[in-house]
């Protein structure tokens, strides 16, 4: 894959990497992902910036992702128009304007032909507090890059496949080796969530598990106190992408380690034997992040205090409530019938998404053959109405509601499988 690709970084003291087989001078990305982006609306708006000869280059994650050989879900691009300037081309070229929050970011984002395009202006951290930064507009490329967090994240793709690669990003890529940019602590103190997002990436990218720079963790440890000031809700979307990655267990012990778990909402004494035994189980099964965390809890109250902190969905909490309470009592039968605790307690429940818990659970406790088997189960529909015993001459309501309840019984009994007649023969007797 990476023989395909192509780096020329043309700025002093960055490397200008050659096609393996050979050839010479500027090498150019010619990925099918690459050359799919160059949509109508693409080739618009390149054109608008050409004609004002303003710079536009994809930026950040989509460049990593299309230098790894993935179709980018999201395309960022950068400029070193102003956000005045863009404003002005745009409105004059009678483009649509959206979304103006971005803007005193630098940000502006215009629809041409049914898509969107977030462009923001290359920028300088001014002021930073940990959390926000004040921001200066600049025409430097190279003190752009330097902003970013981590190296895979900091390249630009020019719109002809050229790659600007100021920190050695394509490198780590290839060799699957997450590094802050410059000096980690730095990065980090400009914004205590990169130090999840350095686990988040070391999950997507790393080859294997413990491969870490040993002064990266110590400047993880140092600042991990920052992240107490960091909202619920930004924390809660890197912690449920780490805990869809790879090498989950590590990472998750590794927060343990580096005194990180008691600033973002997981429990002092978390459960890490329980917790490398499910995520070991579930690697397989697509689980609910909130599946794989609740292995850490050994109560309900941790489910509690997680929301108090992450502020996570009720639909979340109900899972992690959930699971807490039914992980050791609701377990397969023995015998030729292991699905009917879990059929049985969903036929019972008045709760909402029943099934959806039961999945989990069963992803939860490993089941992988009685997870397809309860997802391919159709939950049956009860034969017997009121009607049909009015007209077996039951008439009170009271009477009715018992003999449907007795019917219910030993319909369940039989595996939910006798029809109506021996349903309502079987009433007769009772």
């Amino acid at each position: 894959m990476w023989a395909e690709l192509l780096v020329v970084p043309r700025r002093a003291g960055l490397r200008l990497l050659r096609r393996r087989h050979g050839g010479s001078g500027a090498m150019r990305l010619q990925a099918p992902q690459f050359q799919a982006l160059f949509t109508p609306g693409l080739r618009s708006v390149a054109e608008l910036f050409e004609k004002k000869n303003y710079e536009l280059r994809i930026a950040g994650g989509a460049v990593r992702d299309l230098l790894s050989g993935v179709t980018p879900q999201d395309i960022d691009f950068a400029t070193t128009a102003t956000p005045a300037e863009m404003k002005e081309m745009f409105t004059a070229a009678g483009v649509r304007l959206i979304n103006n929050k971005g803007e005193k970011h630098g940000t502006i984002t215009a629809r041409l032909h049914e898509q969107n395009f977030e462009i923001t202006t290359l920028r300088i951290d001014v002021v930073t507090d940990g959390r926000h930064a004040e921001v200066e507009f600049t025409t430097d490329w190279h003190k752009d890059a330097e902003r970013r967090d981590l190296t895979v994240n900091s390249m630009f793709l020019g719109l002809d496949g050229t790659l600007y690669d100021f920190f050695n990003g394509y490198e780590d890529l290839k060799s699957k080796k997450i590094r802050f940019v410059g000096k980690a602590a730095e990065r980090i103190q400009e914004d205590y969530l990169r130090i999840l997002r350095y686990f988040r990436f070391y999950g997507r990218i790393a080859e294997k598990p413990g491969d870490h720079e040993p002064n990266t963790l110590q400047a993880i440890r140092e600042n991990a106190k920052g992240l107490a000031g960091i909202s619920g809700e930004r924390i809660w979307v890197e912690l449920k992408k780490i805990l869809l990655g790879n090498h989950v267990n590590h990472l998750v012990q590794l927060m343990y380690e580096l005194d990180i778990a008691q600033y973002i909402g997981l429990p002092l004494d978390g459960n890490l034997e329980e917790f490398a035994r499910v995520t070991k189980n579930i690697q397989n099964l697509s689980p609910k992040p909130m599946t794989a965390l609740t292995s850490l809890f050994k109560g309900k109250d941790d489910v509690t205090n997680l929301d108090l902190r992450l502020k996570i969905s009720k639909e979340e909490k109900n899972l992690g409530l959930f699971l807490v309470k039914h992980r050791q009592e609701l377990t397969k039968a023995p015998g030729p019938e292991p699905l009917r605790p879990y059929q049985d307690f969903l036929m019972d429940s008045r709760e909402a998404n029943t099934n959806s818990k039961i999945l989990e659970l069963l992803k939860y406790q490993g089941e992988e053959q009685l997870l397809k088997e309860m997802q391919e189960w159709t939950v049956p529909t009860f034969p017997v109405s009121g009607h049909d015993l009015r007209k077996m001459g039951v008439s009170s309501g009271k009477e009715i509601g018992t003999a449907l309840q007795q019917l219910r019984e030993e319909w369940k009994k039989s595996g939910y499988h006798m029809d109506k007649e021996e349903l309502l023969s079987c009433l007769k007797k009772l």
